[in-house]
């Protein structure tokens, strides 16, 4: 009984690391992309930033507005003091958003203007297979 016990624990582990592999993976991609797109909105490069964010998300906001609501909301704070990751999590599930997969990302982020804040960046694999930023929240 301890064998099958044993034997039946061993086969769940085998397969559920593939699993896990893959969304190691995803999680590694999509702050890959993060990171990337972080650096045009640090660098008040807004029009690029909606160039670069998902199809879904620039399907939700047009571009006008995206840098409107950036230049209101994210150029007070001043220049990025420091960022940290503080979270990375795979979904395929989010509120208000279609089945897919999604890594939410938390940053404890310290600006010029505001210290301790957390910025919340969600890529999503997009159409294409590529990782592509479509949420993205100051708090």
């Amino acid at each position: 009984m301890k064998n099958l016990v044993a034997l039946i624990m061993l086969l769940a582990a085998l397969c559920a690391a593939p699993v896990v592999a893959a969304e190691s993976d995803a999680v590694a991609k999509a702050q890959d992309a993060a990171k990337a797109w972080l650096a045009l909105v640090d660098g008040g490069k807004y029009a690029q930033s909606w160039d670069e964010a998902s199809s879904r998300f620039r399907a939700t906001v047009s571009k006008a507005d995206w840098e409107k609501m950036l230049a209101a909301g994210r150029s007070p704070l001043g220049a990025v003091r420091s960022r940290k990751v503080k979270s990375a999590t795979f979904t395929r599930e989010l509120p208000g958003a279609p089945a897919g997969e999604y890594v939410v990302i938390q940053y404890d982020t310290d600006f010029a203007n505001k210290a301790s804040t957390v910025e919340t960046v969600t890529p999503m694999l997009d159409k294409d297979d590529a990782w592509r930023v479509s949420g993205y929240f100051i708090r």
